[in-house]
């Protein structure tokens, strides 16, 4: 604001110095800098030479503050005269509309709702929330969590902007699609309906507890920034754009009269009048751009003439008035050259009389008819209405007591001077009468400046009549057609039309944007008299003509070779006629009234558009007036534009939509508008905006590569001559510009490939990273038609992706805090942050494969050639960490199998240069551990047999159990190991076998002995009940059985034949340890046979015993021999095979040991009955073998036994002799056998 204190002469020149920096030379060019501000010696210098000195400081912090000040000030005049052009252009656009076509842009999340959305999904995850899951969402839910929404990254694109919800559900789909594809099928149930299930619970978690019920509030700007915009609304935008107060939008709305569609339209004229009067200068003064070759300065003229004649076009292409009737304008055939802006008297338009024909509508409202007394008051009155030249209606019929209608009647006419004609009748009641009587009648002429409102008019009635003083009370309305833009009584005289000075009534009509005519109509013709086409005149204020009568107020139209005087008899109405006119020619120069001329500049000069705001009272001056008035064709829009664009974009990147630097549809449209409006070149618009969008960039802001493709593009073609509109000057400014920014975009975008995990964190946006590398091969292109070698490009982005592997394990090491931990910790801490940084590290390599190796498919070996840079930047701490172990120390093999396991699957990463060099360091060191395993169980088995009590363990003994515990558990830890290189793999997996072999071969053999030993130490008798070790022992060989087909075997030949050796073995052991445990089992029995030798016939033990028996039972009853020696075999064999039964784990191994203690029980029966064929057993011997063989037969029978063994030879035999020795003995005494038989019986008792 200037300073109240300052005389007007400093205000004046004030004004001028800011004026100044706006205003720029007519041919174009940056404005002129601002000189400093004069001061007044009278005032403030004075006054400071008056004061006390103040120190340097003081004065430099007021010189600082005033030109802060004085910029300022600078700066929102220059946005007011910014938006009086850009207003102009909302109000009548004629070259843009708003795009429908453009994507929509998703809301942005900011940081308060990222962390109000990390609170919902932490209440989730702490069963705080209603929404029912399993375990499997659930854990999707957490890993999102954890792995997303914590990311520093995501913190970071949200607070950049660049991060919608869209953004954040996109993630949350991939993730679980992933992880849905892994489960197993569902019989029912499909995994597209988990997935919908899925993201419904996602969306319920993201929403919370929000009240949707509630009815949204009006939606703010922002709000609805993505769809088509009103007028009002893109006013409301730019004001918060450049910072316009709602006041000062009043203040420019009225006084540019943006509401007003010819007011507009009429500046737009004014504009290429003055437009194509500095192209005409510029063309004469060589006046142009420096251009890089001089051949373009031709091509310049015919483009600029190709613009403003399509500016013209686009005029006239326009609807007269908008939201009017549908009056298109007339397409005018113009002549199509580049001589369009030399307007000519050889290239005019000549309109013809039809080419301004009108079109009214009339409506004539009847109300009522006053003084009406020659007719009696019962008699029916009716009117009758009509436009001359048309057809007759009729009112409805009414008492001549009360003649009241309210009628209304409709016409059209092309007469813009019709005759309107009411008349007034009564019925005739006469029998002969023709027509009814008419009682009145009355003219009127109406013009559409003519009065609306009903009013009363004296009709004429016939001779003597009573009625002399009858009224009738009506309302005429005449439109005015959207395209009669004045009309009215004026005189005139010209030289070619209008020669005679007299009164005409005349009308300005709107033939098309560019084309007005003057014309003058008689009454009763559609048609005018005369007419002038005002193209080419200019109109403006003068003074009375003495020579002339009638008119008191005169104006004139001049062109060369014709003036044309107009003269109204108010002033008011030559006002509105000059403004009607001043539109219609497009003149530049505004007309101003003589008295308002001489009260702004009483000393006299000239008085122009360019000085007027100037020399405004001092109100005016801190008005729009200076804005309103200034020309716009003195502006350098370039540098307008500029500003404007700016400013747009902040306030685009600030919104509330996450728009990736895309404007809104609303504001591509006004900015269109303005670049053709203002003639701001393609390539400059371009040009701006990449410097806007790659500062955001460097800056922080998420920046989407696809619109710097866009605007590159456009910019490359027009600078190497290529552009698709043909037009091909080149400025060497653009050239320059150009050449800058494509350096800058370079770095910018290697700078981004560098940081791709954080410029396009998780993959987003969408696409963006592959779009990245896209425009970087176009910005690497010398030119737009040579491609660039492929490998060039490849050398680019390694070397990128080389610096990339750096800023990424640099971020990594600072996140995990891993060098303050790594100088003073010890081993095991070192270890243990390795591991934990192998983690992040292999989480690092796995997220660059699912977000990011898309856009690098192209050149997937440089995807693993950065993996392993990268991983070679961990292998010095991982190095530095495995040094400092002591040795023989096991506890890094977690992170051996850990890096091996993510590495082993990886196509490009297995057996790559730091996949070997793990290997190189974990060779010796599985080597060793493997010796140090072999050693130790070679030891375990040596002391645990020696020491032995061989009670029974799970499937064996502890020993046993211990030494396949071991072996399993070291070929598992092998296995686990997943040895990538195959010789090596296959090594340790051969001798991991063969020892396991070895070992389980000593186990047996050591078995076997202790087996024997302890078989020797029991006793022959009836009383022997095998020992629970011994079964044991037998157990250990089962399962050592077992295990060699899982410890030993190998698929190659040698191994395999290895493998059945220690099968062989175990099989021969089973056999020996049956054999002698049959044996063991059968001396039992021939100890009782034994005993029952005593009793063979002609011994002298028997003799003995039945002379005894003979004597003794003379006397007393003698008991005979009883069946215990039978009872106590009979128990001992059904003990022993409970035992076993129970006791040892192998059905197989039972079988045949019950088959050979069976066989070998009947053999020795066999043979010892076969010593005795001549001899007759002894009724105590029949009895008791009897018995035994029959349960031995039934209880090995009910052990399994199979009949074939059962039903042996040696069994017949036995069977044979028992039976006939039974014969013999039950005819010689039948009683002594008591009832034991060989006959089959169930009957018997055990």
């Amino acid at each position: 604001m200037l300073d109240p204190s300052s005389s007007e002469e400093e205000s004046d020149e004030l004004l001028e110095e800011e004026r100044r920096d706006l205003l720029v030379a007519a041919g174009g060019g940056s404005p002129r800098s601002l000189p400093p501000p004069p001061r007044d010696p009278r005032g403030r210098e004075a006054g400071a030479a008056r004061a006390a000195s103040p120190s340097p400081s003081v004065l430099s912090e007021g010189r600082e503050e005033q030109e802060r000040l004085q910029r300022e000030e600078r700066e929102k005049r220059l946005r007011l005269q910014l938006y009086v052009f850009i207003a102009r252009c909302i109000a009548h656009p004629f070259n843009a509309k708003q795009p429908t076509d453009m994507a929509r842009r998703q809301q942005k999340l900011n940081k308060q709702q990222l962390q109000i959305l990390k609170e919902r999904f932490q209440a989730f995850l702490n069963g705080e929330t209603q929404i029912v899951a399993d375990e499997a969402f659930c854990n999707a839910v957490r890993s999102y969590y954890e792995v997303f929404l914590k990311s520093d990254r995501v913190a970071r694109m949200v607070h950049s902007g660049g991060c919608s919800a869209n953004d954040f559900r996109d993630v949350f789909k991939k993730n679980i699609e992933k992880r849905v594809r892994s489960l197993p099928e569902i019989d029912g149930l499909s995994k597209e309906t988990v997935l919908s299930s899925w993201l419904a619970k996602y969306d319920a978690i993201y929403r919370g507890e929000e009240d949707f019920c509630k009815q949204p509030n009006r939606m703010a700007l922002s709000a609805v920034s993505e769809l088509i915009l009103s007028k009002e609304q893109l006013y409301e935008m730019f004001q918060q754009i450049l910072g316009i107060k709602k006041l000062e939008h009043q203040l420019i709305y009225n006084a540019c009269q943006l509401d007003n569609g010819d007011e507009q339209a009429a500046q737009i004229r004014r504009e290429l009048d003055g437009t194509t009067t500095i192209g005409r200068t510029n063309g004469k003064e060589r006046k142009f751009p420096k251009f890089v070759t001089r051949e373009m300065e031709n091509m310049y003229i015919e483009s600029w003439r190709s613009s403003v004649n399509l500016l013209m076009a686009n005029l006239e292409s326009l609807p007269v008035s908008k939201g009017g009737p549908e009056f298109k304008l007339q397409k005018l055939k113009r002549s199509q050259n580049s001589a369009f802006l030399d307007i000519g008297d050889e290239n005019e338009v000549q309109l013809s009389k039809s080419d301004v024909v009108l079109s009214f509508t009339i409506e004539i409202v009847i109300m009522e008819v006053q003084g009406l007394k020659s007719v009696a008051p019962n008699r029916i009155v009716y009117c009758t209405m009509e436009v001359e030249g048309g057809e007759k209606l009729q009112t409805d019929q009414a008492e001549a007591s009360r003649p009241q209608w309210g009628t209304q009647g409709d016409f059209t006419t092309t007469h813009p001077r019709p005759i309107v004609k009411v008349k007034l009748f009564t019925e005739s009641t006469g029998v002969l009468a023709l027509e009814d009587k008419e009682l009145g009648r009355v003219v009127l002429y109406p013009t559409s400046n003519s009065p609306k409102s009903p009013d009363l008019h004296k009709m004429i009635v016939p001779k003597n009549s009573q009625d002399s003083d009858l009224k009738i009370k009506l309302a005429v309305r005449m439109d005015k057609p959207p395209h009669m833009k004045h009309c009215g009584y004026l005189y005139a005289l010209g030289q070619k039309v209008w020669k005679r000075w007299k009164k005409r009534y005349f009308v300005l009509v709107q033939v098309s944007q560019y084309t007005f005519a003057m014309c003058s109509y008689r009454e009763k013709k559609s048609e005018p008299q005369e007419l002038m086409q005002l193209e080419g005149y200019t109109v403006d204020y003068t003074a009375p003509h003495t020579g002339l009568q009638g008119g008191r107020m005169f104006f004139n139209a001049v062109k060369e070779g014709d003036t044309v005087i107009f003269a109204s008899d108010d002033e008011q109405d030559r006002i509105l006629w000059v403004q009607a006119m001043y539109r219609a020619t497009g003149q530049s120069y505004k007309p101003i009234p003589a008295s308002q001329a001489q009260k702004i500049n009483p000393k006299g000069g000239n008085v122009n558009a360019d000085t007027t705001p100037l020399y405004t009272d001092r109100g005016q001056k801190h008005g729009m007036d200076e804005f309103i008035s200034a020309n716009p064709c003195k502006f350098d829009h370039a540098s307008l534009f500029r500003l404007l664009q700016r400013q747009t974009l902040d306030h685009r990147l600030n919104d509330s939509y996450s728009c990736l630097g895309w404007f809104s549809p609303g504001q591509v449209f006004v900015l269109d508008e303005y670049c053709a409006r203002y003639g701001v070149r393609g390539c400059h618009r371009h040009l701006c905006y990449l410097n806007e969008l790659i500062e955001h960039s460097e800056n922080g802001s998420v920046i989407d590569p696809t619109l710097l493709h866009y605007s590159f593009a456009f910019c490359a073609s027009h600078v190497h001559g290529n552009r698709p509109d043909g037009i091909g000057t080149v400025s060497v400014e653009e050239k320059e510009r150009f050449e800058e920014i494509k350096d800058r975009l370079s770095s910018l975008l290697e700078n981004q490939i560098s940081h791709f995990r954080y410029c396009f964190p998780f993959g987003r946006p969408e696409g963006a990273l592959k779009a990245t590398l896209s425009l970087l091969e176009r910005v690497l292109m010398k030119d737009i038609a040579t491609p660039i070698p492929a490998e060039e490009v490849k050398k680019v982005v390694r070397k990128c992706l080389e610096k990339a592997a750096l800023v990424n394990y640099t971020r990594l090491t600072e996140y995990a805090k891993i060098e303050e931990t790594m100088n003073q910790a010890t081993p095991a801490k070192k270890l243990e942050e390795v591991l934990h940084l192998a983690e992040l590290c292999i989480e690092v390599l796995q997220q660059n494969e699912e977000h990011h190796s898309e856009a690098f498919a192209w050149w997937p070996e440089l995807l693993a050639e950065h993996a392993e840079k990268f991983l070679s930047l961990y292998s010095v701490d991982m190095d530095s960490a495995l040094e400092a172990q002591p040795q023989d120390s096991w506890d890094s093999f977690p992170l051996f199998q850990l890096l091996n396991n993510a590495l082993r699957n990886d196509t490009f990463l297995c057996n790559g240069k730091f996949h070997k060099h793990l290997q190189e360091i974990f060779v010796p060191m599985v080597v060793r551990y493997i010796d140090l395993m072999e050693s130790s169980i070679a030891q375990s088995i040596h002391r645990g047999l020696e020491q032995e009590s061989w009670q029974p363990v799970n499937n064996g003994s502890a020993t046993s159990e211990d030494l396949f515990w071991k072996l399993d558990a070291l070929q598992m830890f092998v296995f686990d190991l997943h040895w990538p290189e195959p010789e090596f793999a296959h090594h340790l997996e051969q001798r991991l076998k063969l020892m396991a072999t070895d070992m389980i071969e000593a186990c047996v053999k050591r078995t076997r002995i202790a087996f024997e030993i302890k078989l020797q130490k029991t006793n022959k008798s009836t009383d022997l009940r095998i020992p629970s070790s011994l079964c044991t022992m037998f157990n250990v060989l089962v399962d050592a059985k077992k295990q060699t087909a899982k410890l030993c075997i190998l698929d190659a030949g040698q191994e395999q034949q290895y493998h059945s050796k220690i099968d062989d073995l175990i099989e021969e052991t089973v056999k020996e340890i049956i054999s002698l445990l049959v044996s063991k089992v059968v001396s039992v029995l021939e100890g009782v046979l034994s005993k029952l030798s005593r009793y063979d016939e002609g011994t002298f033990f028997s003799s003995l015993v039945s002379f005894t028996v003979k004597a003794a039972a003379k006397y007393v009853d003698v008991p005979k021999p009883g069946m215990d020696l039978a009872d106590t075999y009979i128990m001992f064999v059904r003990q022993n095979q409970d035992i076993l039964r129970e006791k040892v784990n192998e059905e197989m191994y039972i079988e045949k040991l019950f088959d050979q203690w069976y066989s070998s029980s009947m053999k020795v029966i066999c043979m010892w009955l076969a010593d005795r064929l001549d001899l007759q057993l002894h009724i105590y011997q029949l009895k008791t073998l009897i018995k035994i063989v029959k349960k031995t037969y039934r209880d090995f029978r009910l052990q399994g036994v199979l009949e074939g063994t059962l039903n042996s030879k040696t069994y017949d035999t036995v069977h044979s002799r028992l039976t006939v020795e039974e014969a013999t003995v039950s005819v010689t005494d039948a009683g002594g056998l008591q009832g034991i038989t060989m006959k089959d019986s169930d009957e018997e008792e055990g």
